[in-house]
């Protein structure tokens, strides 16, 4: 029954963004820059009952997880301005955030901050 509720939750959770930025595209980017994702995932655990360390040790991982993602926020405009369409200017966003991902967890590892 649980995962049923998560399904939903998380289904009313997207859809309702799309259907705000239909109305107002800045409501819509607050809800989607919002940690909402993060925050229900906390609060799922804890309602499953995981140890509050483990709940911790997702928060802190998702803290150095985001930082690779908001370059693409940046990256992706830019190329689209530059004449570039949609699909390749989200590969090449995409492709920009899975390497900044491999040059964060390098730079982890030789300050011992690895996860």
């Amino acid at each position: 029954m649980l995962t049923l509720v998560k399904i939903a939750v998380n289904v009313a959770l997207i859809t309702g963004i799309t259907e705000v930025v239909k109305r107002n595209l800045v409501a819509a980017a607050l809800l989607g820059a919002l940690p909402i994702v993060s925050i229900i995932s906390m609060i799922w655990m804890h309602v499953e009952g995981r140890e509050l360390e483990k709940i911790s040790e997702y928060s802190t991982a998702t803290f150095w997880l985001v930082l690779p993602t908001l370059p693409m926020f940046l990256i992706f405009p830019a190329l689209v301005r530059g004449g570039l369409a949609f699909w390749p200017a989200m590969l090449l966003s995409i492709v920009s955030m899975l390497i900044l991902y491999g040059l964060l967890v390098l730079i982890l590892k030789a300050t011992g901050l690895a996860f």
